[in-house]
């Protein structure tokens, strides 16, 4: 993936344009796997999607958790 986002930069890209981004879906994703690779730094990106919604209950425990890290994730950078 990396060598593929530099050569777009490299050669693809058009004037104005950003520099690319690639984005990895998984079905399940290791927050500490992802944070160790430190993959964001060369503009990839890893999401977690699912093929069926889960129940309701389920589903908002998730989307709570997900909101509580975001948060926690914007704090650790104001402090850096």
């Amino acid at each position: 993936m990396e060598l593929y986002l530099k050569w777009l930069d490299k050669y693809e890209k058009q004037e104005g344009e950003n520099t690319p981004i690639g984005l990895i879906l998984c079905a399940e994703s290791s927050r500490e796997q992802i944070e160790l690779l430190e993959m964001h730094k060369d503009g990839i990106m890893v999401a977690e999607y699912w093929t069926d919604l889960p129940p309701k209950r389920q589903f908002e425990e998730k989307i709570h958790l997900l909101v509580a890290e975001a948060k926690e994730r914007i704090e650790r950078k104001k402090l850096m």
